[in-house]
């Protein structure tokens, strides 16, 4: 019995690190989006004066970024082959933007909490990232015949979009350094400018899908979302730069340019949510499509979240008073869109637990089911 007894922990163990192999084996890229959902709706609640509700998502936040690197890392030493498909396959390749889109969600969140040091260098790590992933991405479609097919656009390849207006976004944040600020405020409109434009292209094809395409249920997903997020995040980064306008005579100049795109990213997020509304009620409502917890729900956490910051910083520039008690609601929603997420996220971990520790009885043998049986 004593024997047992110490074999329990030392099983106990084991089980853990095998289902933490199996989570960073099974690790979706799209995890990294419950990291920019929670970083921007606590953006968004700083923005508002709510510090102890922000604080504690940005500890969230900074907890759940550690982790999934942590995740990442393993799955890149335990399952190379894995990795390698990610990475070859359109239909998650643009997925792994959100790790550039997380880390400068976070590196925003450090920047408003007197941590400017620790942002650039995030900073400078998304930096490296877009780069690469930029051209594997755009990369990998052109190159592999396979892959010649409408149906390999989807909403989720505007995180490309996303992730490079968050450079443009924790770049203001990060107080780059003064002594590089011509070269630097000059490379911040340029990535808000290819951010635009990517945006276009994207948009375009993913509307040329729909068209010319039956719209089916299984169509309306999370990532659709992103045509409104993508677009609020233009918006977002185009008023960070007005912003900073007087840091360089060019920037300055190029104030009429950014105020009309913050402008045209933030009136057409607005006229996209009641048409994401409506094809929601359609799946939902009309066709009886159930709700069910996935990781893809932190992607219409975050456009709500985004849209709302975007709103609060075009209040600020174009002093409408409107705008910010707009932006306001829409942090609440966004805050209860979060609860509700995590609610579902906290269930289907529960679920999880459940079934390691109905694996851990059954791997015990018959002595432990016994006790178990006797306790209740």
């Amino acid at each position: 019995m004593i024997g047992h007894q110490r074999l329990c922990p030392l099983r106990t163990l084991h089980l853990s690190a095998a289902w933490i192999g199996h989570a960073a084996a099974a690790l979706n890229p799209a995890n990294f989006g419950f990291v920019m959902a929670t970083g921007i709706v606590s953006n968004a609640l700083l923005l508002h004066g709510e510090h102890a509700l922000s604080d504690a998502l940005f500890t969230v936040t900074l907890i759940a970024y550690v982790w999934l690197w942590l995740l990442t890392g393993l799955r890149a030493v335990r399952s190379c082959a894995a990795m390698a498909a990610d990475l070859s396959s359109p239909r998650r390749l643009f997925l792994l933007f959100t790790t550039v889109a997380a880390t400068n969600v976070l590196a925003v969140s450090v920047a408003e909490r007197g941590f400017a040091a620790v942002a650039l260098d995030m900073w400078l790590v998304a930096l490296a990232l877009w780069l690469i992933l930029s051209y594997l991405a755009f990369g990998v479609p052109m190159f592999s015949k396979r892959t010649r097919d409408v149906d390999v656009i989807n909403g989720a390849w505007l995180d490309a979009v996303v992730a490079t207006q968050s450079l443009v976004v924790a770049g203001g944040a990060a107080a780059l350094p003064a002594a590089h600020a011509v070269q630097a405020y000059t490379a911040l409109p340029m990535l808000w400018t290819v951010g635009f434009i990517l945006y276009g292209i994207l948009v375009t094809l993913e509307c040329h899908r729909f068209i010319h395409s039956a719209l089916r249920p299984d169509d309306i997903t999370p990532p659709l979302w992103l045509v409104m997020g993508a677009a609020a995040i233009s918006a977002n980064g185009g008023a960070v730069l007005i912003v900073h306008s007087s840091a360089t005579p060019f920037l300055h100049m190029l104030t009429p340019f950014l105020a009309g795109g913050m402008l045209a990213g933030w009136a057409w997020a607005t006229w996209w949510i009641p048409l994401l509304l409506l094809l929601e009620i359609w799946k939902h409502g009309t066709h009886r499509i159930a709700i069910g917890y996935t990781p893809m729900l932190w992607v219409i956490v975050f456009p709500l979240g985004m849209y709302a910051v975007a709103t609060r910083r075009l209040a600020a520039v174009a002093a409408v008073p409107v705008l910010q008690s707009w932006s306001l609601v829409i942090t609440w929603v966004a805050f209860a869109a979060w609860c509700a997420t995590a609610s579902g996220m906290v269930s289907a971990s529960v679920r999880n637990a459940r079934m390691l520790i109905d694996l851990a009885h059954a791997l015990a043998g018959p002595t432990a089911g016994q006790h178990l049986t006797a306790r209740r």
